[in-house]
């Protein structure tokens, strides 16, 4: 049999996702099939394609499977043309906010993947495996939404991938978003409300599920309303589950503005607000003190001025003890 540790730049994909790229001759069709029928399992448990990876899980699936015969081994990578890699390189130096050697903060754009899926193009990840395909290809060690915009923490090292992906599994990292949501709430306030995915593949949602989810914490402060028609806020995951801002934002009754997919055509007031999600991860603090923030995004920061709250807009993570 075959060993498979998830590293941890898989840490939260998807488990067929991380297949794929470990072992490219596996087809899909295949991959489902045999976590199904426990031919492949996860440290000894049999576990679903859509199942999100923790670092350090051991996939064990059979030599024959993990080796591509002469038949189905998969073609040679076609080779990224030099102007695609320059150009690819010089797209991903734009959107970086800070470079260490070790790592780099971008500000990633809303509207651009992270990761590569069904009928995604651009990603991140592809980005960067154009731009640095030749030598250790900067890796990822978290997640956003790819229509929430800000700080995306990249790896440059396979050790520093490993100790801030700890870092992040482990609470070390103290990260706060802005949103501008449809509704009122209180000052200060907490959510507590297990998600669980719903729909199928390709087109899931995260829903409520007070009996199979999993435990999902956020908690928010209000900086600002507007004639009780719209709040400014500012959100703190105190865990990691996919849309989870989203859907809490929903369940309090105050979608994030512009949140089409979970709040539907309430989520688009009119003309004068962009039909573009507005949540954006802005300040991330790591384990060593230093804060790193992304600046807001076009859209965002054009609702916000017509709102009049700009002088509302924080300038580091909030207090989320104080009103």
């Amino acid at each position: 049999m075959a060993e498979f540790k998830i590293p941890a730049s898989e840490q939260d994909s998807r488990l067929d996702r991380a297949i794929r790229r470990r072992y490219p001759h596996i087809k899909q069709v295949q991959i489902e099939k045999s976590l199904r029928s426990g031919l492949m399992r996860l440290d000894g448990q049999k576990a679903k394609a859509n199942s999100r990876c923790v670092a350090g899980q051991i996939l064990i699936l059979p030599d024959w499977l993990a080796k591509p015969s002469a038949d189905d081994a998969s073609p040679a990578p076609k080779q990224i043309p030099a102007h695609k890699r320059a150009a690819d390189k010089a797209y991903l130096e734009k959107l970086i906010i800070v470079e260490t050697k070790n790592w780099m903060a971008l500000n990633k754009p809303a509207g651009l993947a992270v990761q590569g899926g069904t009928s995604t193009g651009k990603h991140i990840d592809g980005l960067l495996q154009s731009a640095y395909g030749d030598g250790v290809r900067p890796k990822l060690v978290h997640r956003l939404d790819k229509d929430t915009s800000g700080v995306l923490l990249i790896a440059k090292n396979d050790q520093t991938a490993r100790q801030l992906a700890s870092d992040f599994q482990s609470h070390r990292m103290d990260k706060s978003y802005l949103a501008l949501v449809l509704g009122q709430l209180p000052p200060l306030g907490d959510i507590k409300v297990p998600l669980s995915k719903s729909g199928p593949m390709g087109k899931e949602k995260m829903s409520p599920d007070y009996e199979e989810g999993q435990f999902a914490h956020t908690i928010f402060k209000t900086l600002n309303r507007s004639g009780g028609k719209m709040s400014l806020v500012a959100l703190k995951p105190l865990t990691g589950r996919t849309h989870q801002l989203r859907v809490h934002m929903l369940t309090a009754n105050t979608p994030i503005l512009g949140d089409g997919k979970y709040a539907g055509a309430e989520a688009h007031p009119g003309p004068d607000f962009a039909r573009q999600l507005h949540l954006h991860a802005q300040f991330l603090r790591m384990p060593d003190g230093r804060l790193i923030e992304a600046p807001l995004p076009s859209h965002l920061s054009a609702s916000i001025a017509y709102l009049d709250m700009a002088a509302d807009i924080p300038d580091t993570i909030p207090n989320f003890e104080e009103a």
